[in-house]
């Protein structure tokens, strides 16, 4: 009966929020910290305080999965440590000694939040919790994460004060880590069974995260909850080919926050086509080449949120060379465009060479010689 009663909730305030946002204000969240972004451009559609250093709880587990999806392999058999079997909280109660697959760890890491798969996960990849943590900073610096520190690889933070990250930054890390198909598979599985040795029948796992049942588009990633962190949600929704990713900290009503400013950003931003693929930006002229000028083209279709407003106020910055040197090889990068929304940079885009361009040689120049030999004395033979 609670269920339903939740869900019931939830359903009358998705109608409701259609309405809410039809003329796009900026919504009033509970949430302590907050950001929506563009998974294409990673542009910020709305924030809250989203550069505030706050706990996770098991949002961290976003960066376990990616970590473990780079560095380890989906075939590998853990064998489980006591230290992982004993490990508190939320479980996919694995006992020490078992054996288990990496796949199966990572779906029971993130559908059922295992805090004995995230330390098993853990031990396997890194050699310890404190090694793998090690790894876990080293490939948030990489991808731009700055203000983001791990100390756990479950988001367990009893006792813990340095354990930490941003709204913004967590939205970073989670659109990093969808360039993996698997993780866009493991994310958005709402139930798996996975193998339980020793019993007669399979662990069932069932995602916690209840937007993928209720919200239209929902395909990810990770709830989270300790006492210091409050109520924690990342989630993910594509609707018209485009996935925005939300981020809620401490918002005891994560679900509600997320569903308003997903609401919000779906409603107010909609896809709009800047560059064709392979579209003509300019031709440049070649130096030592067997031809004069090259077509210089984008290099993919790019396409970009913005409001009704803000399509009059899009532009196009050119940053290409006057002339290039050949050889030229089709596809080999000139420059690129930057597209802005008034002072605003959304995004760069490869500018590319439309077809090979050889490089000058004698037979050609003797050739070229002849010509211009032969058009001097007969113009009407050439």
């Amino acid at each position: 009966m609670k269920k339903f009663v939740f869900y019931l909730f939830i359903l009358l305030y998705f109608m409701s929020s259609v309405k809410v946002y039809a003329n796009s204000d900026y919504p009033s969240i509970f949430a302590k910290s907050a950001i929506v972004i563009d998974q294409e451009t990673g542009r910020v559609l709305y924030e809250k305080n989203s550069h505030e250093k706050l706990p996770m709880a098991s949002t961290t587990k976003i960066m376990t999965l990616l970590v473990a999806l780079e560095k380890g392999n989906l075939n590998d058999i853990v064998t489980v440590s006591k230290r992982a079997a004993s490990v508190g909280g939320s479980s996919i109660w694995l006992s020490p000694g078992e054996k288990i697959d990496m796949e199966s760890l990572l779906y029971g890491l993130m559908l059922n939040s295992g805090n004995d798969a995230a330390t098993a996960i853990a031990e396997h990849i890194g050699g310890s919790v404190e090694n793998f943590a090690k790894i876990m900073n080293e490939k948030a610096k990489e991808i731009g994460a700055y203000d983001t520190h791990f100390v756990t690889p479950s988001g367990l933070d009893i006792g813990i004060d340095d354990h930490y990250t941003t709204a913004y930054d967590l939205a970073l890390i989670t659109r990093y880590a969808f360039r993996y198909p698997k993780f866009a598979e493991i994310v958005s599985t709402k139930e798996k069974t996975i193998p339980w040795e020793g019993k007669e029948w399979d662990r069932y796992l069932r995602n916690k995260n209840k937007l993928l049942w209720i919200y239209e588009g929902a395909d990810g990633v990770k709830t989270g909850f300790t006492n210091k962190a409050g109520r924690c949600l990342v989630s993910s929704a594509t609707r018209e080919g485009r996935r925005f990713i939300a981020v809620v900290l401490n918002s005891p009503p994560m679900w509600e926050d997320s569903i308003k400013i997903l609401d919000y950003a779906f409603s107010k931003y909609k896809p709009y086509r800047v560059l064709k693929r392979e579209e003509l930006i300019k031709k440049i002229e070649v130096k030592g080449g067997k031809e004069n000028s090259i077509s210089v083209v984008s290099e993919i279709e790019c396409i970009i949120p913005a409001s009704e407003e803000e399509k009059q106020k899009v532009s196009l910055e050119f940053h290409l060379p006057e002339s290039v040197e050949a050889p030229i090889e089709k596809g080999e990068r000139i420059g690129y465009v930057t597209v802005k929304i008034g002072e605003e940079k959304i995004c760069d885009v490869n500018c590319i060479a439309l077809k090979k361009v050889e490089q000058e040689d004698f037979g050609f120049n003797f050739q070229k010689i002849i010509k211009n030999w032969l058009r001097v004395l007969n113009p009407s033979c050439i």
